[in-house]
């Protein structure tokens, strides 16, 4: 990953100076097509504060960024193979998938100091399908994954409750580029249980249990190699999800020949 950042452009609708309300809001439409088309591509996302009024680091590279994604998998050769390894294929076929496809990959930072929160959320809420429980997230951690420098914590048994709300895009030609249907329930902090995980670890995250991450405000980096699986057998894939499969690199089956 340190090379793949060595190596990245960044995307100029970071550099944008917010000089006017037109400048901020070609900021904001940049991120959100630059977002919306990156299902089939490897692109780079930043923490807030990284870059100053003239779209300049004010800290190394290597520590701005927030995640690298969503298509490392088809397009890195290492996050290929470990994708495909027979250990997460192994995973696949005791939990019963018969046709597993791969729907979107990242690498997340979770730098020291500055790693952002991620709010109380359902992965389903992104990745719907009908019927819902087809989706499954792999978590797997490079580095330890405490309490301290932002491991996951979750809600057991809210996979049994079904999504609240879900994000789905906007009619072509209109902005936002993406809008909510339906609104986050409100949670209690107290049902939250930590997962910490040592390096080396996997998770599974079943695509409608309420997790989160906490800010990280400790010394410690806590990156993390994560994605998508849905069961393709008998499952619709919503037209209404950010992430759709392209041409280019339509979802790729979990089992290669």
């Amino acid at each position: 990953m340190n090379e793949i950042v060595d190596r990245m452009d960044v995307p100029e609708h970071c550099r944008i100076s917010f000089s006017t309300d037109h400048d901020e809001q070609l900021q904001k439409q940049g991120n959100a097509d630059y977002f919306i088309t990156s299902g089939d591509k490897v692109r780079f996302f930043f923490e807030k504060g990284v870059f100053d009024d003239k779209g300049e680091f004010i800290v190394p590279k290597q520590r701005s960024l927030n995640k690298v994604g969503h298509a490392l998998h088809a397009h890195e050769s290492l996050y290929r193979k470990v994708t495909h390894s027979p250990k997460v294929q192994g995973i696949a076929k005791k939990l019963g998938l018969s046709n597993p496809v791969i729907l979107q990959s990242m690498y997340i930072f979770k730098q020291p100091g500055i790693g952002g929160e991620v709010t109380p959320h359902q992965d389903a809420t992104f990745l719907y399908t009908e019927p819902l429980g087809r989706v499954m997230g792999l978590w797997i951690a490079l580095e330890d994954a405490t309490v301290n420098n932002g491991c996951l914590w979750f809600i057991p048994g809210s996979h049994s409750t079904g999504i609240s709300r879900r994000m789905v895009r906007t009619p072509e030609d209109t902005y936002p580029l993406t809008d909510f249907i339906g609104r986050e329930r409100p949670y209690d902090e107290e049902t939250f249980v930590a997962a910490p995980v040592r390096k080396g670890g996997v998770v599974l995250i079943h695509g409608e249990v309420v997790h989160r991450s906490a800010q990280n405000n400790s010394d410690d980096s806590r990156h993390v190699y994560t994605f998508h699986i849905m069961e393709a057998l008998d499952t619709h894939w919503s037209p209404d999800n950010w992430l759709q499969p392209t041409e280019e690199l339509p979802f790729t089956p979990l089992y290669l020949k």
